[in-house]
């Protein structure tokens, strides 16, 4: 994210016809499918597109009636967002979620939790007999509240994967930090594993470490596998349910030897190592994530360099890409081949790409190029069986429905502007507006909606939704408390418009080891002194632990941790009240 406005414009210039309409796309009507290179092809199809209309960077289009409701492609018409007002609410309204009649009528709250926040509890009563507007925005009786979690950043000591050497080398990592003992979990996740039930949560989403499991090619560790066998039984037997996640960013050393994710022979490898896992945990498991954020993965590692093994080359990013989708599909397939009914999905990271100005055709389409490289080309492939340009040319039929549920991830959005200069970032240059409020770090703008349209796209594609993903670095907690509540109504808003989501994961537990920033981000609801391993229970914690006892976003709740709010989730209310 660069720290920048976007500038003012100089008067529109009209190009008089679209510049990347003679593209020829013909040979996407081959229906062999095959991995097609620019050989293949016989050429680059790009290679005739006229380019000259970049050479001016003013360059700005002033859009025709035709223009400003582009025709969309079937899959575009698909994920086209529509978005509804918020209700109005009157003094007395309690808001449910509709739901089919057929399904299990909602309960205020979870037996044996807390009722303080509840409709008719003290304190709303007092709200209500003052005249201030209280609303309750209540989620589905079976819905899963959990966090979520990653091995190479809590379990500690993980010596014998490619982040572990990556963080020896000077200057990768933010102030020198190393992941170290991390939160301990190789030895003592159960403490934490107590933490998460007393915060009321149903269900947690953690990894297994491919390096811990098969720390040299083809030999398997027994001992490894008990260990997290023990940790699935320990959540189980507190009462939550787990959600393993096969691969979340870190990889053996021996394999990033031998070119790890450039390299084609890495799909059966993976699916070598899933068949492995899965067997032995499948007793305790049945919600499976094959791989997280394949797109962070690859334009972090091989794009923007800040990841191992620290390349900047679109190719190779875009290699890595197919590949990793690739072995999603070969591990959808061993999952279920050994067990039936095991619910298989992918975590996909997405952002909101804005054009930074929406005036400009330019700025409109490099955020339309960027969309569909980082959130569209993977859903296309996993649903329809077809790549994506720039990801990919033609049909990839055996990754296509390999999804029996797909995972969002949503932090923060980007305003985009065309830059001429970037063509390794497919000529986007990331800002923000002036007025934006940034995250700690800064790590993203503060946009809640984003939350809601992210999960309005992918409801097109009728599959069970989790979020799992959605958190924010705040080490004071200024911010959390407002965040989370923000986000988790859009949630609610789009549960209104009947989206099936099942289940949200908050990023995270405890502070823990943030990849290429180290310890520098806190995004714990837990606060984590690294060095004594001890821990202490931020007020976000407490703000969770009390919505997932009512399983419900109440006034008092609003009031008691982010009143700024009120006017924002309460519309009509009394400023005096």
């Amino acid at each position: 994210m660069v720290d920048e406005t976007h500038e003012a414009h100089e008067p529109d210039r009209v190009l008089g016809e679209d510049p990347l309409s003679d593209l020829d796309i013909e040979w996407m009507d081959d229906d062999t499918e095959a991995e097609l290179g620019l050989d293949s092809l016989g050429g680059d199809p790009l290679a005739d597109m006229d380019m000259s209309w970049m050479e001016d960077q003013n360059t700005i289009l002033r859009l025709s009636p035709t223009e400003q409701s582009p025709t969309l492609d079937e899959f575009e018409a698909d994920l086209e967002l529509v978005v509804t007002p918020e209700p109005v609410l009157d003094a007395s309204d309690e808001v449910f979620m509709r739901r089919d009649p057929a399904l299990t009528p909602m309960t205020s709250a979870r037996p044996g939790k807390s009722a303080d926040h509840l409709p008719g509890s003290a304190a709303e009563k007092q709200l209500r007999d003052s005249g201030s507007i209280c609303a309750t925005f209540h989620f589905p009786a079976d819905f899963q509240w959990g966090v979520a979690t990653a091995a190479h950043q809590v379990e500690g000591n993980n010596q014998t994967n490619d982040w572990w050497t990556w963080e020896q080398q000077q200057g990768r990592i933010k102030e020198g930090h190393t992941s170290g003992l991390a939160c301990d979990w190789w030895e003592n996740a159960e403490a934490d594993f107590d933490r998460a039930a007393d915060l009321g949560l149903s269900t947690l989403r953690l990894s297994v470490e491919w390096a811990r499991v098969e720390p040299r090619p083809g030999a398997f560790d027994e001992h490894a596998i008990a260990r997290y066998v023990e940790m699935l039984q320990g959540l189980r037997e507190r009462g939550i349910e787990p959600m393993v996640t096969l691969h979340h960013f870190s990889s053996p050393r021996w394999l990033a030897d031998q070119g790890g994710w450039e390299n084609p022979e890495t799909v059966s490898l993976f699916a070598r190592y899933v068949r492995k896992v899965v067997q032995p945990l499948s007793t305790t498991c049945d919600l499976w994530c094959t791989i997280n954020e394949p797109n962070v993965y690859a334009v972090e590692g091989y794009l923007d360099g800040i990841f191992p093994p620290g390349k900047s080359d679109l190719k190779s990013a875009l290699r890595v890409l197919r590949n990793m989708l690739r072995a999603h599909a070969a591990a959808y397939r061993a999952i279920h081949d050994i067990q039936k009914n095991a619910r298989v999905g992918l975590a996909h990271n997405m952002r909101i790409f804005d054009p930074a100005n929406p005036r400009s055709l330019l700025d409109r389409r490099v955020a339309r190029v960027l969309d569909r490289f980082y959130n569209q080309a993977i859903l296309t492939a996993l649903v329809k069986g077809w790549w994506v340009v720039p990801v990919g040319f033609g049909p990839a039929w055996k990754l296509r429905r390999t999804l029996d549920w797909v995972g969002l991830n949503y932090y923060t959005r980007d305003l985009v502007a065309f830059d001429r200069g970037l063509p390794e970032s497919l000529y986007g240059r990331r800002i923000h507006s002036s007025d934006a409020e940034m995250l700690d770090g800064n790590y993203g703008e503060f946009y809640p909606e984003g939350m809601y349209r992210c999960i309005h796209r992918l409801a097109s594609l009728k599959l069970p939704i989790f979020v799992t993903e959605n958190g924010i670095p705040d080490e004071d907690d200024d911010q959390r408390p407002r965040y989370m509540l923000s986000h988790l109504h859009q949630m609610w808003r789009a549960l209104q418009d009947n989206c099936p989501v099942h289940g949200y994961y908050h990023w995270t537990l405890v502070d823990n080891f943030e990849w290429a920033e180290g310890w520098t981000l806190r995004f714990g609801l837990i606060a984590l002194d690294r060095r004594t391993q001890t821990r202490s229970l931020r007020k976000s914690a407490r703000l969770y632990r009390e919505i997932t006892g009512v399983n419900a976003i109440t006034t008092p709740l609003i009031d008691s941790y982010a009143p700024d709010l009120r006017h924002v989730l309460l519309p009509g209310h009394n400023s005096e009240g």
